[in-house]
């Protein structure tokens, strides 16, 4: 099996997945909580973190299953998106918390067991979740607490599906407002408010849509050359440059992809990326947490700025949570900053586990 052939599932399966992540050291960690020696520190210098693992205060009805999204509003509130586990009496996949990680709401049974990618999105009229449900092939635009406001129309008319079933999207990217004095013919202006899905779990396609809802494109498909991707797992738009571009998280090719906002192939990144998932940005930095056990920060450059909680033992996705070691990763899939520069971080393991890096 070729690493092209790789899916999240088929890694788990894979000898030569735990022998490859064995051979990389990982970034120095200070302190052990359950030693009881202090903090666990991550990273350095001006990248330096705070670990805090099961950061969120749960309440008692509510059993995190995988968890997958996160994200963080304007009020500080954190967003996680979960699979629900089995022993759970509530079955709400979206569950929010302040900024302590007091349980605030919850809500989203409808997406029990394909809950993925979340999405938030700052708009004109407010704030906005972008949630992708993988089992059903759904993609819900909602309010933050949970009103649908669009339900994307899934792409028959793209002719790259001989059904829906075979439409799996995984994660959202929504085009912000072009900044202040950005030329009126921009792609930026242009494309302002077009959303981008990444059928990652399905046919490998990307998915432009309107601000209303309507297909306009599919790129992308299949494949290892340029242009082409192999479970585009995770999506966003990079604002980093002076051109906005389509980032892809070409996961079973092991790389980044970046497009135009017109789908045109513009360049990969290889360096330093073991599985990435999905992104969050903020100023320069771009958050690329990686499957393969570690939150990796990149430079405007895309040259690795840190490699964070760089674990090794995979194969603890399923185990119990004893048996997680503080101050590493094990399967990051999702992760975010809050406007402090903290980054919260959730993983594809079993029975949850939500994270929070405190910047210091």
């Amino acid at each position: 099996m070729s690493i092209g052939d790789m899916t999240r599932r088929t890694f788990v399966q894979s000898g030569a997945a735990t022998v490859a992540l064995a051979a990389v050291g990982s970034i120095a960690i200070r302190g052990a909580c359950k030693s009881g020696l202090g903090p666990v520190m991550m990273g350095s210098g001006e990248h330096t973190y705070e670990c805090t693992h099961d950061w969120a205060k749960v309440p008692g009805n509510i059993a995190f299953g995988n968890t997958h999204g996160v994200g963080v509003d304007k009020a500080g509130n954190v967003y996680i998106k979960h699979t629900v586990h089995s022993s759970s009496t509530s079955g709400d996949a979206l569950c929010v918390f302040d900024a302590d990680g007091k349980f605030i709401r919850s809500w989203g049974s409808e997406f029990r067991g394909g809950a993925h990618g979340l999405t938030l999105s700052r708009e004109a009229d407010g704030e906005f979740l972008y949630l992708a449900d993988c089992n059903k092939g759904v993609v819900k635009k909602t309010t933050l607490t949970g009103e649908l406001v669009m339900d994307l129309p899934w792409p028959e008319e793209s002719g790259v599906y001989g059904s829906k079933a075979e439409y799996k999207p995984t994660n959202v990217a929504v085009v912000p407002a072009a900044p202040v004095g950005a030329a009126a013919g921009s792609s930026w202006t242009q494309y302002a408010g077009h959303i981008f899905v990444a059928d990652g779990y399905g046919k490998s396609w990307i998915q432009h849509y309107s601000p209303k809802g309507k297909l306009v494109r599919t790129f992308g498909g299949p494949g290892k050359e340029r242009g082409q991707v192999s479970c585009p797992h995770g999506i966003a738009i990079d604002t980093r440059g002076a051109e906005p571009l389509i980032v892809v998280a070409d996961r079973s090719n092991r790389r980044l992809q970046n497009f135009s906002l017109g789908g045109q192939h513009r360049g990969f990144v290889t360096d330093e990326l073991r599985s990435p998932c999905h992104f969050d940005q903020r100023g320069k930095l771009l958050l690329v947490p990686d499957l393969d056990a570690r939150v990796t920060l990149l430079n405007e450059k895309n040259e690795l700025v840190v490699h964070l909680g760089d674990g090794t033992n995979y194969g603890l996705r399923d185990k119990p949570r004893e048996q997680f070691a503080d101050g590493k990763f094990i399967a990051p899939h999702g992760a975010c900053f809050d406007a402090a520069g903290n980054i919260f971080v959730v993983e594809w393991v079993e029975i949850g586990r939500v994270t929070k890096l405190r910047k210091v």
